[in-house]
């Protein structure tokens, strides 16, 4: 405890805004429901619009109407970043916690990959933390306060034939949450990274089926399972909160152990 802040109430995010990109499913909706559950107001955002419309209602049905909202806006343009953190300080609240999550994949050998799948990739999992990151500080540094997290991936430190683009995009990610920390720290903002393990979502329910992929999963990770949302949720509430305040620079690995053993 420090003055009057209980431990408790130094992880509350009640009334805080908080935007999370690419959350209309998977990590990112199960990351805005983790923080509503704190008692954020939460931002979902994607470029499907139908869709977009439906996880928000999923979430005001559990959390009320009045701290779900969305904002459609494609993430990879900086006009439309710059339009989307605008709606949002505009028509929901004051900015304070950004989670840049939006991101693809893309298998192919190197030797075959087109240059446009590259492109996309680093675009949407690299450029996008950049533009939509540098929206919101523009008004978190004005009021002296701010949370970024970046999700970056164990692919920040590790690679695996086939996934070029992804494996550089994430390892810029992480040395973009430094370079915001370099740049923004000294304005009263942290800006840190979550590189999760190999995630059981609905997005690698086909990687889990494969019994091969499954077995090297297992037995690659001390922990001898795949990871869960949940072991998500936690680490992100804790970067969002106050109890994080002098955490800044860092990525946090969210692996079962992957990435400390050979």
């Amino acid at each position: 405890m420090k003055g009057n802040v209980s431990l408790n109430s130094s992880f509350d995010l009640t009334g805080r805004v908080a935007l999370v990109t690419g959350s209309s499913r998977g990590i990112g909706n199960a990351l805005a429901r983790g923080l509503a559950e704190a008692g954020a107001v939460v931002v979902l955002n994607g470029v499907d619009e139908q869709r977009l419309k439906a996880s928000q209602d999923a979430m005001a049905r559990d959390f009320g109407s009045g701290r779900i909202h969305s904002c459609a806006f494609d993430v990879t343009k900086s006009g439309d970043a710059a339009r989307g953190v605008a709606w949002i300080e505009e028509h929901v609240g004051p900015l304070e916690i950004l989670v840049n999550n939006a991101g693809i994949q893309h298998r192919v050998p190197m030797l075959d990959l087109d240059v446009n799948d590259w492109e996309r990739v680093i675009s949407t999992d690299l450029t996008s933390a950049f533009l939509v990151g540098r929206e919101a500080a523009r008004r978190m540094i004005t009021r002296g306060r701010g949370k970024i997290i970046n999700i970056c991936s164990v692919q920040s430190d590790l690679a695996r034939p086939t996934i070029a683009p992804y494996v550089a995009a994430k390892g810029g990610l992480r040395n973009l949450t430094r370079a915001m920390t370099a740049e923004w720290a000294a304005s009263g903002l942290q800006i840190n990274g979550i590189a999760p393990g190999y995630i059981h979502t609905e997005m690698t329910q086909k990687l889990v089926d494969d019994p091969e992929f499954n077995a090297w999963i297992l037995g690659r990770t001390p922990a001898q399972r795949w990871g869960t949302v949940e072991d998500l949720t936690g680490p992100v509430v804790w970067l969002a909160s106050q109890a994080s305040n002098f955490v800044n620079g860092q990525t946090i690995f969210v692996d079962g152990g992957m990435t400390v053993v050979v």
